[in-house]
């Protein structure tokens, strides 16, 4: 199934349901949760540090090092499932990326806060490819500025094996959240790659 748009003023979203078969999500799944060497980071949130509800790890090509909330993420090498995951996002994006950002949500527990991914080594108009595998999440988004953005808050349910694609302006214009749920109990993984320039 193609990328389709989500029609978002200020925004540039694809997505496609379907992008990885579903034998093969939960296979990637299963692999990932087991093989990669997952972190329990603390953020730095209004002055403190507060252990992030959610595993992360970040890997990528050396030199791709990522800073945000605090932190300065140094990329673990590229595994096998990892690189053949890139090379067919880059296929039907036609971006090119030189790391992923990985995280995982153990439960419904498991949250993201609302922010954009703006930090200047991403650059003006980032483009952020979106993997989730496991567990149906509600993606949230909401304008950064509703006097400038006027728009109601969105929510995607984002399906094991979908793509979602985030270009252009959108992390200038729009936030971004996946909130806890108590009716979730299974994990739920999401690879986000990007391109981080040194």
């Amino acid at each position: 199934m193609p990328l389709t748009p989500i029609p978002l003023p200020a925004a540039d979203l694809l997505l496609d349901p379907e992008f990885l078969p579903l034998p093969k999500a939960a296979e990637l799944l299963t692999e990932l949760t087991a093989t990669i060497p997952w972190q329990h980071e603390a953020i730095r949130l209004f002055g403190r540090d507060v252990l992030q509800p959610r595993l992360t790890a970040w890997h990528g090509d050396a030199g791709a090092t990522y800073r945000y909330s605090g932190l300065q993420l140094t990329p673990q090498p590229w595994t096998l499932a990892l690189q053949q995951l890139r090379r067919h996002v880059e296929a039907v994006t036609g971006a090119a990326f030189n790391s992923v950002l990985l995280n995982l949500y153990r439960t419904g527990q498991d949250s993201m806060g609302w922010h954009a991914d703006n930090e200047p080594e991403l650059g003006p108009t980032p483009v952020i490819a979106s993997v989730s595998l496991g567990a149906t999440r509600s993606f949230r988004l909401r304008p950064r500025n509703p006097l400038l953005t006027p728009h109601p808050p969105l929510s995607l349910a984002l399906t094991s094996g979908s793509l979602l694609v985030m270009r252009g302006l959108t992390q200038q214009h729009w936030l971004h959240s996946l909130p806890k749920t108590a009716r979730v109990q299974e994990p739920r993984l999401n690879l986000t790659f990007r391109w981080v320039t040194s």
